[in-house]
């Protein structure tokens, strides 16, 4: 599989930057009280998403890119569990939610599969550390 020159034409990354974004407004209307909690928590874990995506790609070897694309997913995860808990406790709409985690879930399904491609083409790994060279 060959790597796209720009971390920015990734799919899965256009993606969590969207998600990125929806997460922020999402959290807009978080109590003052969760300023230094969940509103921090979800903002940090959804910025980590599409930020792990460009590290990744910026790595080296696809065994490296992975590493990144499993640190992406976690925090994605992290992120929808912080958002189920400020649902759980009133502070968001479900609707609201339910659009979210349906984006997460579109992006979780493009790491994985990222993932897995990458884990098919170890054999570039070399080729594309001597074309960065």
């Amino acid at each position: 599989m060959a790597r796209s020159k720009s971390y920015r034409e990734l799919v899965v990354w256009q993606k969590a930057m969207t998600l990125a974004r929806q997460a922020y407004a999402l959290t807009r209307g978080l109590p003052k009280s969760e300023a230094y909690g969940l509103l921090t928590q979800i903002r940090r874990a959804a910025v980590s998403v599409p930020s792990n995506i460009a590290e990744g790609h910026g790595r080296l070897t696809d065994s490296q890119f992975r590493h990144f694309l499993g640190n992406a997913r976690g925090s994605l995860y992290e992120m929808q569990t912080q958002v189920e808990l400020a649902c759980g406790l009133g502070y968001l709409d479900e609707r609201s939610v339910h659009e979210l985690m349906v984006q997460g879930g579109e992006v979780a399904r493009l790491i994985n599969g990222l993932v897995s491609a990458l884990a098919r083409n170890k054999s570039g790994e070399a080729q594309h550390a001597a074309e960065l060279r």
